[in-house]
């Protein structure tokens, strides 16, 4: 028997003994018989002479089996953490002293075993634990941006709201607020597996989107791209990396300022800078806590959008560098692994028709 969730020991292996469904309390006879003596129990000589075990009182299930015929406890550093009900064997055998050693040694042994599969256990379900705090950490900063951007949307309706071209526009930042929502919500039930089917992310439709986001908010974004230059990932979470610098730069940039976006490839990479001429940053910033989570410079930020970004680029094997100056404005740098549809998918060709 092992003790359960509840703390309670219950059985959980059995070999040639009946099933028992009941439990042995963690303050019953047994486990306060074994915290005062760490004794092998022999069932016989209890039966025979009660004053042999002082003061133990055995449960029914135990006595009233006669198949029964030692108790041993299952002990790690003074603590019971189960114990294992001997049946009769089926050939005599004389209780010693060295069948007892035999038995504790044996006894010790499965002990460890069991303490280092639950300490391994408790591991793991803390690291569970540990993965759904950063993710739920990353939805959270998500679901502000999302506020964020259905606040201005309810704060332009009470003057344009009989306009046309602002209530599609109002539906339609509904309908993708909604999805965004949906699919935090399925990456937050799966952690860090992420959602779709690796491939092909077409990085000048991103940067041609975020330059429309940009536009409908009343800023521009300057756009110098390449065309044809892809990377592989999953496009949503691509987005978001791009989305959080280019935000970041307008969020440092006054609107008389600039904010730019350079799409090419160099060699085998897809490279996407980001330039502004906002207030920048200092060196230390940089160096000791740009990408760390839970530090930012702006006072309603969480710090957690560059932390996220700076991982999934390095789960893509890329690279994120930064060059900025105080007062002088900031340029982010993306290297990206560069993908060939021709290469990836010899029935790419057939794609021209």
């Amino acid at each position: 028997m092992q003790r359960a969730a509840n703390s309670d020991f219950m059985q959980t292996a059995r070999w040639n003994l009946p099933a028992e469904i009941g439990a042995e309390a963690r303050d019953g006879g047994l486990a306060k018989f074994w915290r005062e003596r760490a004794w092998i129990i022999d069932l016989d000589e209890w039966r025979a002479r009660h004053d042999a075990y002082p003061g133990l009182e055995l449960p029914s299930w135990l006595t009233d089996e006669p198949r029964c015929w030692l108790v041993v406890p299952l002990l790690v550093r003074e603590a019971l953490i189960g114990f294992v009900v001997l049946g009769r064997p089926r050939a005599m055998v004389e209780l010693n002293w060295e069948v007892r050693d035999l038995l504790r040694t044996a006894a010790s042994q499965a002990s460890g075993y069991l303490d280092q599969a639950q300490a391994t256990e408790a591991l793991l379900e803390a690291r569970k634990f540990d993965a759904f705090n950063r993710m739920s950490a990353f939805v959270v900063h998500d679901l502000k941006n999302i506020v964020t951007q259905l606040s201005l949307m309810m704060k332009n309706a009470k003057r344009l709201r009989d306009n046309p071209e602002f209530q599609q526009d109002m539906l339609d930042t509904v309908e993708n607020s909604l999805e965004k929502m949906r699919q935090l919500m399925l990456q937050l039930r799966d952690g860090d597996k992420p959602h779709g089917v690796t491939s092909g992310v077409d990085l000048e439709q991103i940067a041609k989107r975020l330059a429309a986001a940009a536009s409908s908010k009343g800023r521009a974004l300057e756009l110098t791209l390449q065309a044809g230059v892809s990377t592989r990932g999953h496009a949503e979470r691509v987005e978001r990396v791009l989305g959080h610098v280019v935000q970041n730069a307008f969020d440092a940039t006054p609107a008389s300022g600039r904010v730019c976006l350079t799409l090419d490839a160099q060699g085998s990479q897809a490279r996407v800078r980001v330039e502004d001429t906002g207030c920048g940053m200092s060196e230390d910033f940089i160096q000791n806590r740009l990408f760390k989570p839970f530090q930012t410079t702006k006072s309603s930020g969480m710090g957690i959008g560059a932390h996220e970004s700076y991982q999934y680029v390095q789960e893509l094997g890329g690279k994120i560098s930064v060059q900025s100056e105080l007062n002088r404005g900031t340029t982010v740098t993306l290297l990206l692994p560069l993908f060939h549809a021709q290469a990836d998918s010899p029935l790419a060709a057939l794609d021209v028709q």
